[in-house]
């Protein structure tokens, strides 16, 4: 059962996770990327990481992708699409993923993991503490580094937001141009036809 259960968390991480970075929506993407966010939460839950599945869920599913959300809706339109990556880009992006899977699972294979004799339990309480401890060993700065995570988040989710898009291709283009008259016919037209000349009389002597 807990392997169908790690298998079943698995494909849906895997199968959400090239959804959110294949789809050109922004808003379908953030919430592909919710989906993978939960599975892992899913996974740390059956091997007993209580305490790592409730941060997953609060400071990733519930803080970064609320954020990345209201950044998208308040910097640009909600069905905003992603520009398409030229092909070299792809390729890169590709062969470095490749790369990474292959030491990560050469990593995994070639490791000699040793069974845990005696495991210690380790309560939320004692986590907590150690958390806002000043003292050694306490993890109060890791803490605090939390919040610059949630703001390289938010900037992120700006900076994709106004990087493209519909919206923002409509606004470079330009307006369209009027006619234009041209401004020596115009002033021809608006000066006075000139007064008939006269021929004055020719005076003859006497």
């Amino acid at each position: 059962m807990e392997k169908l259960l790690f298998y079943t968390f698995a494909l849906l991480i895997i199968g959400f996770a090239v959804a959110s970075v294949s789809s050109r929506n922004m808003l379908r993407s953030v919430v592909y990327l919710l989906f993978v966010l939960i599975g892992i939460a899913g996974v740390y839950f059956m091997a007993d990481y209580y305490f790592l599945a409730a941060v997953q869920l609060a400071v990733y599913a519930g803080g970064i992708i609320v954020l990345i959300i209201f950044s998208v809706l308040l910097v640009h339109h909600i069905e905003m699409e992603l520009e398409v990556a030229k092909l070299s880009r792809r390729l890169l992006v590709g062969a470095t993923c490749l790369l990474g899977l292959g030491v990560f699972l050469g990593t995994i294979y070639t490791h000699p993991f040793v069974e845990a004799s005696t495991t210690a339990p380790t309560t939320v309480e004692a986590i907590g503490l150690l958390l806002l401890s000043y003292e050694a060993g306490g993890f109060i700065l890791p803490f605090e580094v939390i919040s610059i995570l949630l703001l390289a988040a938010m900037i992120g989710a700006i900076t994709i937001a106004k990087g493209g898009g519909p919206v923002a291709e409509e606004s470079k283009t330009p307006a369209p141009r009027t006619e234009e008259v041209p401004l020596v016919a115009t002033a021809r037209q608006a000066e006075p036809a000139p007064a008939p000349v006269l021929d004055a009389p020719e005076l003859v002597a006497p």
